[in-house]
């Protein structure tokens, strides 16, 4: 049974192994940046924030779809999986019955990784009309040249973006101009066993807040033996081993990367090996270090943490995770797959962090109209992504999945509105992300080797919680980052 709820909840993860950037190794440690004897190092690039012109961007000739008697075929790839790609595929279908103008191919490329290596080693006539890209990929599909730039369509089509929750919008612009359309957005949320909670005395209308909140929380709950340890922790490059890690440095208000995290000019330098850096991995360590947390590894498959929860031997109560395997996590309990444990039984609750600040960054992805293909092919692609973004249809969408629609108008329409009403875990990702602040941290980084660098903060966190020195193994990641960085400068600018 463990088996089968693994398989359904991996489904809606992706896994796989990051390519290097040019052929350079991200675990060989970087040099000093200093000149050797006759050499020249990259100039620094100044952070001055810049605007991309119109007139210098693809076009988006949004009135070539026409009426013919043929409709449009797109190809369009993804890396979703579980509740949300059956999600997805009902879309697409609503769409086909909606016009009859367009035909869109629904190819799942196996993961967001898959997606990505197969997009960056296609050539133009290989790639689909659209893709779907997670936000870490905004430098590098931008540095590509290969899109039409969403902002370019919103215009020439005079779409309405006045609904969009700011926070999304904001989230893939750079240059003062939006590349992708958000589609499918999450955060970081915590699940808890709130069966647990009520055994050991804790109120599970009150889940923890904070770091030093989730030790206090885990003491008492393996003090009363309602659980085996207080919450399962993954080192993974999509988690805690990289997203979360620049998420716990947003809500503790410091920068990932300077340059204000790559969003003001191209980032030059990751600044997460300083002492902030250095406590906050200490701290989680010492969790673990302790018996109040199981780190279950470098979880490839996205669902190791979950399985902790129903581990028959030394569960534990609590983990973080996405919020997009929501829907996944209910349709699984709930079809009976782990005996004993219903969906009932677990909370949703905000991430916590070093400290009490709300919000987090986005996550999930966007879409790209793929640039050098016929007119009406790109207006096709856009007349579905108009559809897609749509208030009813993002309605439905993350009623279905646990994503925040985004926009605001989408959580009066129903099916959204009974389902925050009647279920209010499925509104916590939505409330925690508007609770964002305005500060230059709480904007995510912006990093042409992101996922490279991700995967090089996995072997350092997964280093970390197995017992290693915090400072020794940050200050190596942050070279290695560093290093991935000057090479790719050097490359696209």
């Amino acid at each position: 049974m463990v088996v089968a709820f693994a398989a359904v909840v991996a489904a809606a993860c992706s896994s796989g192994d990051p390519i290097l950037d040019a052929g350079i190794d991200p675990t060989t440690p970087s040099p000093p940046q200093t000149a050797a004897p006759g050499e020249t190092l990259p100039p620094t690039i100044p952070a001055t924030t810049t605007t991309t012109p119109f007139a210098d961007l693809p076009e988006c000739p949004v009135d070539a779809l026409g009426d013919g008697d043929d409709p449009v075929e797109i190809t369009y790839w993804h890396g979703l999986g579980g509740e949300s790609e059956e999600a997805l595929k009902d879309l697409v279908a609503g769409y086909h019955d909606s016009q009859d103008r367009v035909r869109v191919r629904l190819q799942n490329q196996g993961g967001y990784n898959e997606t990505i290596d197969k997009y960056l080693q296609s050539g133009a006539d290989g790639r689909p009309e659209l893709v779907l890209m997670p936000e870490y990929m905004l430098a590098q599909m931008v540095d590509s040249e290969s899109v039409v730039p969403a902002d370019v369509c919103v215009n020439e089509s005079d779409f309405d973006m006045s609904a969009f929750l700011p926070r999304v919008r904001s989230a893939y612009v750079t240059g003062g101009v939006l590349w992708g359309m958000p589609f499918n957005v999450s955060g970081p949320v915590l699940y808890f066993n709130k069966k647990m909670f009520r055994e050991a005395g804790l109120d599970p209308n009150k889940p923890p807040e904070t770091l030093e909140e989730i030790r206090r929380y885990s003491q008492r709950l393996v003090d009363s033996g309602a659980s085996g340890t207080g919450i399962a922790l993954d080192s993974g490059q999509d988690n805690g081993g990289g997203w979360f890690l620049e998420q716990w440095f947003a809500k503790g208000k410091k920068l990932y990367a300077d340059n204000a995290n790559g969003r003001s000019a191209p980032a030059t330098q990751v600044l997460y090996d300083d002492q902030f850096g250095v406590d906050l991995l200490s701290q989680v360590r010492k969790l673990v270090d302790d018996g109040l947390a199981a780190h279950v590894g470098a979880n490839p498959s996205g669902y190791d943490s979950f399985l902790k929860l129903a581990d028959p031997k030394r569960p534990a109560a609590m983990t973080i995770g996405t919020s997009a395997a929501l829907g996944t996590l209910i349709t699984t309990l709930d079809g009976g797959l782990v005996p004993g444990i219903t969906s009932e039984q677990f909370g949703v609750g905000p991430m916590p962090g070093p400290a009490t600040q709300p919000g987090v960054l986005l996550g999930g992805a966007s879409l790209y109209v793929v640039a050098d293909k016929a007119d009406e092919q790109t207006a096709a692609a856009w007349d579905f992504v108009e559809y897609a973004v749509s208030a009813e249809v993002q309605s439905t969408w993350a009623s279905r999945t646990g994503y925040v629609p985004v926009r605001s108008d989408a959580i009066d329409l129903e099916p959204l509105r009974s389902t925050y009403d009647d279920d209010p875990r499925f509104k916590v990702a939505y409330d925690q992300l508007n609770a964002s602040t305005e500060d230059p941290s709480a904007f995510g980084p912006v990093i042409g080797p992101l996922r490279e660098i991700r995967a090089t903060n996995s072997n350092a966190v997964g280093a970390i919680l197995n017992g290693g020195d915090p400072a020794a193994e940050l200050k190596k990641a942050a070279s290695q980052a560093n290093r991935l960085i000057r090479n790719y400068n050097t490359l696209n600018n």
